[in-house]
């Protein structure tokens, strides 16, 4: 599958005259969808932008950390709500959560003490952690969004603690090799971008270093390449079971926090960063480190997202990378055709249990739906649309939907048969005209 000829040149445009406007030595821009390019454009010659060069993410590198926590969360090493303390005590800023740091709702401050963490050489986890005061928060907890990269620094921490092994390690080993994403690595190998500053006055180019930043590598320190970002991209809207559940990734990718509270264009979820334009909600996140910028996009229902990168600290006009990604896909959605829904197969039938709650229920004079899909329940009607999966006997727990982590009962005659369904005490019946 490719792009249409007037959108793939609509994009080609949008590429290029970002890199000229922004005035960045190279900039590559690709659409991707299933864990594939569907299509790659770029402009400028230093270097020419190519699929599998690497440039570096800076802050979607968080996206990666998330998705450890969460993983670590599942396996039950801890939960989201373990206060700080309970995994690096001694903290004076033990106080808050794993929850508050991954929604950056912590009132942790932004950045961690010393020289630019960003552009110099990072220190271990031990000199992270004796660095923190009761000062570091700038306020209550979920009092407003304040985006921190300590916070991941310490999440960072966090993992490592109760496995026993580095951060870098953990990101190769659970994320990284089960997705294939070969080209992303700790620190860039050829062919990778040099990283500029370009002057505003006459535009010369300054490199920048490449550091390694030690224990603030979880907020930022990953490189990667197009071809990877779009398996990341396909995993972010498809989830793979081997690295995360569906519906673990649905959680990251709820709302935390609205981080523009007068427009709700923008928010963070347990990871990810929400973006909204017109009527749709984007995930991804946006990078930036000295010489480098970077921005991932993900529309979920379409699985179609789009990844920028930028050998340049910042583009000049005042465009920002995110509005560059974001304009792409919005192109993209806009005047490219919906995939085609899949084709419709019949159901298996229903066995057991789950045969005698399917069919036809009553409540209040309206009319429901209970059918089988996959190995749970779907009911549909008036107000209702939820999927529901068998926990015991006669107990059936919302896995999605309108009445997700509700409890559905089956409802049974001395005899043993099934006379009603009750719903967080909405009581349904085989009678339409039943409305007790």
């Amino acid at each position: 599958m490719t792009l249409l000829p007037e959108t793939a040149r609509r994009i080609e445009e949008i590429a290029a005259r970002a890199q000229s406007a922004g005035r960045v030595p190279s900039l590559a821009l690709a659409v991707l969808r299933d864990r594939a390019v569907l299509h790659f454009t770029g402009a400028g010659e230093t270097p020419r932008p190519d699929p599998k060069t690497q440039y570096r993410l800076g802050s979607i590198t968080k996206t990666i950390t998330a998705t450890l926590v969460m993983q670590l969360r599942d396996e039950g090493f801890f939960a989201l709500d373990d206060l700080l303390y309970r995994h690096l005590p001694g903290t004076p800023i033990g106080g808050v959560t794993l929850r508050q740091l991954l929604g950056h709702v912590s009132g942790l401050q932004r950045e961690p003490d010393g020289p630019w963490w960003e552009r110099t050489a990072g220190g271990d986890v031990d000199r992270l952690l004796a660095g923190l005061t009761y000062e570091k928060l700038t306020g209550p907890p979920f009092r407003r969004h304040r985006y921190s990269n300590l916070a991941y620094g310490l999440l960072g921490a966090v993992l490592s603690r109760v496995t026993g092994q580095s951060w870098a390690e953990l990101a190769t080993k659970r994320v990284l090799d089960p997705l294939g994403m070969r080209r992303t690595t700790y620190h860039p190998v050829e062919p990778y971008a040099r990283g500029y500053v370009v002057h505003a006055l006459g535009g010369t180019l300054h490199e920048q270093p490449r550091a390694d930043t030690g224990a603030m590598a979880p907020a930022g320190q990953l490189w990667s390449t197009v071809t990877d970002m779009a398996k990341w991209a396909g995993f972010l809207a498809d989830p793979a079971p081997a690295v995360l559940a569906r519906e673990t990734v649905d959680e990251m990718c709820s709302p935390v926090a609205i981080s523009d509270p007068e427009s709700w264009t923008a928010g963070h979820g347990l990871g990810p960063q929400l973006f909204r334009v017109g009527e749709r909600v984007h995930v991804g996140h946006g990078g930036s480190m000295p010489g480098y910028l970077a921005h991932l996009a993900v529309h979920r229902r379409s699985r179609m997202g789009v990844v920028v990168f930028a050998n340049a600290y910042g583009f000049a006009g005042g465009e920002s990378i995110m509005d560059l990604g974001l304009r792409a896909l919005t192109t993209v959605l806009d005047h490219e055709p919906a995939a085609p829904a899949p084709a419709w197969q019949p159901p298996a039938p229903p066995t057991g249990e789950a045969a005698e709650v399917c069919g036809r229920w009553w409540w209040m004079g309206r009319e429901y739906d209970v059918a089988p899909v996959g190995a749970g329940l779907v009911m549909t009607g008036p107000g209702r649309h939820t999927r529901f999966h068998r926990e015991a006997p006669d107990r059936w727990r919302g896995a999605a939907g309108s009445d997700e982590g509700e409890v559905l009962s089956v409802l049974r005659a001395p005899d043993g048969t099934v006379t009603g369904l009750d719903i967080a005490t909405f009581r349904y019946s085989r009678n339409p005209y039943d409305l007790a």
